[in-house]
Protein backbone atom coordinates (compact mmCIF):
# COMPACT_ATOMS: atom_id res chain seq x y z
CA UNK A 1 0.00 0.00 0.00
CA UNK A 2 1.17 3.51 -0.83
CA UNK A 3 0.50 6.43 0.86
CA UNK A 4 0.63 9.93 -0.28
CA UNK A 5 3.16 10.83 2.11
CA UNK A 6 5.07 8.97 0.31
CA UNK A 7 5.11 10.76 -3.49
CA UNK A 8 7.39 13.36 -4.20
CA UNK A 9 5.66 16.03 -6.38
CA UNK A 10 6.95 16.15 -9.89
CA UNK A 11 5.70 18.31 -12.62
CA UNK A 12 2.39 16.73 -14.15
CA UNK A 13 3.12 13.12 -12.11
CA UNK A 14 0.71 11.27 -11.52
CA UNK A 15 -1.12 10.63 -14.84
CA UNK A 16 -4.11 8.62 -14.90
CA UNK A 17 -5.01 7.56 -18.02
CA UNK A 18 -7.98 5.52 -19.64
CA UNK A 19 -8.46 5.57 -23.60
CA UNK A 20 -10.08 8.57 -23.31
CA UNK A 21 -9.41 10.72 -20.57
CA UNK A 22 -6.39 11.25 -18.36
CA UNK A 23 -6.00 13.30 -15.26
CA UNK A 24 -2.62 14.84 -13.76
CA UNK A 25 -1.96 17.86 -11.16
CA UNK A 26 -2.16 21.81 -13.22
CA UNK A 27 0.68 23.16 -14.11
CA UNK A 28 1.72 26.40 -15.10
CA UNK A 29 1.41 25.48 -18.68
CA UNK A 30 -2.61 25.02 -18.14
CA UNK A 31 -2.66 28.93 -17.04
CA UNK A 32 -4.36 30.04 -20.61
CA UNK A 33 -6.70 27.21 -21.27
CA UNK A 34 -7.50 27.19 -17.57
CA UNK A 35 -8.32 30.90 -17.31
CA UNK A 36 -10.14 30.76 -20.56
CA UNK A 37 -12.48 27.95 -19.40
CA UNK A 38 -13.42 29.03 -15.99
CA UNK A 39 -14.23 32.63 -17.91
CA UNK A 40 -16.63 30.88 -19.94
CA UNK A 41 -18.13 28.27 -17.75
CA UNK A 42 -18.33 31.92 -15.54
CA UNK A 43 -22.36 31.70 -15.12
CA UNK A 44 -22.56 28.09 -15.10
CA UNK A 45 -20.38 27.43 -11.88
CA UNK A 46 -20.66 29.97 -9.49
CA UNK A 47 -23.98 28.57 -8.19
CA UNK A 48 -22.15 25.65 -7.10
CA UNK A 49 -18.64 27.41 -6.14
CA UNK A 50 -17.78 29.76 -3.53
CA UNK A 51 -17.50 32.96 -4.28
CA UNK A 52 -14.61 33.84 -6.99
CA UNK A 53 -11.45 36.21 -5.40
CA UNK A 54 -11.57 39.12 -7.91
CA UNK A 55 -7.77 38.20 -9.15
CA UNK A 56 -8.90 34.55 -8.99
CA UNK A 57 -8.32 34.43 -12.95
CA UNK A 58 -4.93 36.05 -12.89
CA UNK A 59 -1.66 34.58 -13.68
CA UNK A 60 -0.35 35.10 -10.34
CA UNK A 61 -3.18 33.86 -8.61
CA UNK A 62 -2.90 30.81 -10.69
CA UNK A 63 0.60 30.49 -9.29
CA UNK A 64 -0.40 31.13 -6.16
CA UNK A 65 -2.65 28.03 -6.36
CA UNK A 66 0.03 25.76 -7.84
CA UNK A 67 2.49 26.58 -4.78
CA UNK A 68 -0.35 26.01 -2.26
CA UNK A 69 -1.44 22.36 -3.63
CA UNK A 70 2.51 21.73 -4.28
CA UNK A 71 2.62 22.73 -0.19
CA UNK A 72 -0.16 20.03 0.45
CA UNK A 73 0.07 17.62 -1.96
CA UNK A 74 3.86 17.12 -0.13
CA UNK A 75 2.07 17.03 3.18
CA UNK A 76 -0.07 14.06 2.12
CA UNK A 77 -3.18 16.34 2.61
CA UNK A 78 -4.27 16.90 -1.07
CA UNK A 79 -4.22 15.73 -4.90
CA UNK A 80 -5.17 18.08 -7.57
CA UNK A 81 -5.69 16.83 -10.88
CA UNK A 82 -7.31 18.68 -14.40
CA UNK A 83 -9.50 16.26 -16.86
CA UNK A 84 -8.27 16.15 -20.12
CA UNK A 85 -9.25 14.62 -23.15
CA UNK A 86 -7.19 12.01 -24.86
CA UNK A 87 -5.91 12.72 -28.22
CA UNK A 88 -6.93 15.98 -28.03
CA UNK A 89 -5.64 16.89 -24.51
CA UNK A 90 -8.44 19.54 -24.39
CA UNK A 91 -8.90 20.65 -20.69
CA UNK A 92 -12.49 19.86 -19.52
CA UNK A 93 -12.31 20.30 -16.04
CA UNK A 94 -10.94 19.29 -12.41
CA UNK A 95 -10.87 17.05 -9.50
CA UNK A 96 -9.28 17.57 -6.30
CA UNK A 97 -9.08 14.65 -3.70
CA UNK A 98 -8.30 16.76 -0.45
CA UNK A 99 -8.86 16.77 3.39
CA UNK A 100 -6.60 13.22 3.11
CA UNK A 101 -7.02 11.55 7.07
CA UNK A 102 -4.65 8.94 7.62
CA UNK A 103 -4.55 6.72 10.87
CA UNK A 104 -7.54 5.24 11.63
CA UNK A 105 -10.10 6.88 9.16
CA UNK A 106 -8.42 6.33 6.01
CA UNK A 107 -10.66 8.52 3.86
CA UNK A 108 -10.92 11.75 1.90
CA UNK A 109 -13.17 14.28 0.21
CA UNK A 110 -13.90 13.99 -3.67
CA UNK A 111 -14.63 17.64 -5.70
CA UNK A 112 -14.97 18.35 -9.43
CA UNK A 113 -15.84 21.17 -11.67
CA UNK A 114 -16.75 20.73 -15.28
CA UNK A 115 -16.12 23.62 -17.44
CA UNK A 116 -19.83 24.53 -19.56
CA UNK A 117 -18.81 23.49 -22.96
CA UNK A 118 -18.09 20.24 -21.81
CA UNK A 119 -21.10 19.23 -19.60
CA UNK A 120 -23.81 16.91 -20.11
CA UNK A 121 -21.41 14.79 -22.68
CA UNK A 122 -20.07 11.70 -19.58
CA UNK A 123 -16.87 13.42 -19.04
CA UNK A 124 -16.85 13.85 -15.36
CA UNK A 125 -18.27 10.37 -15.08
CA UNK A 126 -14.94 9.25 -16.98
CA UNK A 127 -13.23 11.56 -14.30
CA UNK A 128 -14.39 10.02 -11.49
CA UNK A 129 -14.25 6.43 -12.65
CA UNK A 130 -10.27 7.18 -13.07
CA UNK A 131 -10.06 8.15 -9.42
CA UNK A 132 -11.56 6.07 -7.13
CA UNK A 133 -9.33 3.21 -8.17
CA UNK A 134 -6.26 5.18 -7.79
CA UNK A 135 -7.70 6.82 -4.14
CA UNK A 136 -8.90 3.01 -2.71
CA UNK A 137 -5.28 1.41 -4.88
CA UNK A 138 -2.68 3.40 -4.83
CA UNK A 139 -3.61 5.76 -2.15
CA UNK A 140 -4.86 2.93 0.16
CA UNK A 141 -8.09 5.06 1.35
CA UNK A 142 -11.16 2.83 2.83
CA UNK A 143 -13.90 5.37 1.52
CA UNK A 144 -13.92 8.56 -0.74
CA UNK A 145 -16.48 11.34 0.87
CA UNK A 146 -18.53 13.79 -1.43
CA UNK A 147 -21.38 16.37 -0.69
CA UNK A 148 -23.43 18.07 -2.97
CA UNK A 149 -26.32 20.67 -2.85
CA UNK A 150 -29.59 19.36 -3.15
CA UNK A 151 -30.46 21.46 -6.12
CA UNK A 152 -27.79 19.74 -8.17
CA UNK A 153 -29.46 17.29 -10.04
CA UNK A 154 -26.68 16.27 -12.07
CA UNK A 155 -23.81 16.02 -9.82
CA UNK A 156 -26.48 13.59 -7.58
CA UNK A 157 -26.79 11.43 -10.74
CA UNK A 158 -22.86 11.26 -11.15
CA UNK A 159 -22.37 10.30 -7.62
CA UNK A 160 -24.61 7.88 -7.27
CA UNK A 161 -23.66 6.44 -10.71
CA UNK A 162 -19.89 5.89 -9.33
CA UNK A 163 -21.47 3.88 -6.25
CA UNK A 164 -21.23 7.02 -3.91
CA UNK A 165 -23.99 5.86 -0.94
CA UNK A 166 -26.12 8.78 0.64
CA UNK A 167 -25.15 8.66 4.24
CA UNK A 168 -26.47 12.26 5.74
CA UNK A 169 -27.71 15.59 5.28
CA UNK A 170 -25.93 18.69 6.73
CA UNK A 171 -27.76 21.75 7.37
CA UNK A 172 -25.30 25.12 6.08
CA UNK A 173 -22.74 22.83 5.35
CA UNK A 174 -20.68 25.15 2.97
CA UNK A 175 -20.92 28.49 1.68
CA UNK A 176 -21.16 28.40 -1.80
CA UNK A 177 -22.09 31.58 -3.55
CA UNK A 178 -22.33 33.74 -0.58
CA UNK A 179 -24.49 31.51 1.15
CA UNK A 180 -24.44 28.84 4.16
CA UNK A 181 -26.33 26.21 2.37
CA UNK A 182 -27.24 22.49 3.05
CA UNK A 183 -25.66 19.52 1.49
CA UNK A 184 -26.83 15.98 0.77
CA UNK A 185 -23.54 13.92 1.93
CA UNK A 186 -22.18 10.88 0.12
CA UNK A 187 -19.20 8.33 0.80
CA UNK A 188 -18.00 5.38 -1.54
CA UNK A 189 -16.17 2.19 -0.64
CA UNK A 190 -14.16 -0.04 -2.64
CA UNK A 191 -16.84 -2.63 -3.05
CA UNK A 192 -19.73 0.49 -3.63
CA UNK A 193 -17.68 1.81 -6.88
CA UNK A 194 -17.23 -1.71 -7.97
CA UNK A 195 -21.03 -2.86 -7.52
CA UNK A 196 -21.70 0.06 -9.47
CA UNK A 197 -19.42 -0.51 -12.48
CA UNK A 198 -20.79 -4.11 -13.00
CA UNK A 199 -24.10 -3.51 -12.95
CA UNK A 200 -24.01 -0.55 -15.51
CA UNK A 201 -23.86 -1.07 -19.46
CA UNK A 202 -21.97 1.90 -19.81
CA UNK A 203 -17.82 1.96 -20.84
CA UNK A 204 -15.12 4.69 -19.53
CA UNK A 205 -15.64 7.88 -21.64
CA UNK A 206 -19.70 7.09 -22.89
CA UNK A 207 -21.42 9.95 -23.71
CA UNK A 208 -23.86 10.08 -20.97
CA UNK A 209 -26.23 12.93 -21.73
CA UNK A 210 -27.80 13.33 -18.11
CA UNK A 211 -24.48 13.39 -16.10
CA UNK A 212 -21.72 16.44 -15.77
Amino acid sequence: MVFLRSFQPQEGEPRIASRTHYLRPPVMGDFPAWARLREDSRNFLQPWEPIWPADDLTRAAFRRRLRRYAEEWRDGRTLPLFLFQAGSDRLLGGLTVSNIRRGVSQAATLGYWMGAPNAGQGHMSAGVRLILPYCFDTLGLNRVEAACLPSNGPSIHLLEKAGFQREGYARNYLLINGLWQDHILFACQRQDHLDALSNRPYSVGGNLKDIL
